[in-house]
């Protein structure tokens, strides 16, 4: 295994930003119990944003390689157990948001809602 996955210390800045909207989902929906208001979490993994799109060139450039090369060997390296084995786009993020907000999830709340192509192995 990567060192990187190993050593739960180097991820600590990135653990934050995936387990506080967990906590302020579930006091917000406690907050809102019985209104009919529902309140989720959609925690993305890698997805190819414009932040993410000029790191990917910037790799590519630096090492003589194209974009989608770049691509698989950050997914290789950081992101191994992707099971989509590429990036989710921004529309698959929001489209998972759409969702969530609509009646058709009317019974859906408090939920951690991983947009993250399967790189998560565990049930939760």
């Amino acid at each position: 295994m990567h060192d990187h996955v190993d050593r739960p210390e180097r991820l600590l800045d990135y653990g934050m930003t995936k387990t506080a909207p967990l906590a302020v989902s579930r006091g917000l929906a406690e907050a809102v119990a019985g209104t009919g208001v529902t309140v989720n979490a959609v925690l993305p993994g890698p997805t190819r944003s414009e932040i993410l799109g000029d790191l990917m060139a910037k790799q590519a450039a630096a090492n003589g390689i194209t974009h989608e090369e770049a691509e698989q060997g950050f997914l290789n390296a950081m992101r191994p157990t992707t099971l989509i084995q590429g990036f989710a786009t921004t529309n698959e993020v929001a489209n998972m948001i759409v969702h969530v907000c609509s009646e058709q999830a009317s019974a859906t709340s408090d939920a951690a809602l991983r947009v993250d192509g399967g790189v998560v192995r565990f049930v939760a």
